[in-house]
């Protein structure tokens, strides 16, 4: 077999299998929850770089883009926002557990957000001063250490 023919054998291969993981339902799940609550925020800008940074993994407000819906980045995107949800959902601030103690810490560490998010969001960077300015914010928001756990009271 020639070169040329092993590499059209293998890229044929390779579009049938993008092809065929199409078909796995998961990563469709485009539902965004209403909004119960959402902290008590201590500025308009804190909440506008939490909108920009964070929410569209942590809030149910999330922004489903085109390439969500083609296999395997949709699987990738609904593991994100479902595991980002289930630690730290701002719009059901006050009815479940949230894990907002290690919030500030994360964002400090830069932890959060995460690199791969911000590749397809550049403006989720923030830059020095602006960080800063968002820890400040978070700070004063959830208090300390980013506070807040298990606030609300709820068993889940």
């Amino acid at each position: 077999m020639t070169t040329r023919g092993l590499a059209l054998r293998l890229f044929v291969v390779l579009v049938a299998g993008f092809l065929v993981i199409q078909l796995v339902p998961y990563g469709r799940n485009h539902s965004n929850p209403p909004v119960l609550a959402e902290p008590a925020w201590n500025s308009p800008a804190t909440r506008a770089m939490a909108v920009t940074a964070c929410f569209d993994c942590h809030s149910n407000v999330t922004t489903w883009p085109w390439y969500s819906n083609v296999a395997p980045v949709s699987w990738l995107l609904q593991r994100h926002v479902d595991e980002g949800r289930e630690k730290l959902n701002f719009s059901t601030w006050g009815t479940a557990r949230q894990e907002s103690d290690d919030l500030v810490e994360k964002v400090r560490d830069g932890e959060m957000p995460t690199w791969d998010f911000m590749l397809l969001h550049p403006d989720a960077r923030l830059s020095a001063a602006d960080k800063a300015a968002f820890l400040a914010g978070l700070q004063a928001t959830f208090g300390g250490g980013g506070g807040g756990g298990g606030e609300g009271g709820g068993d889940d």
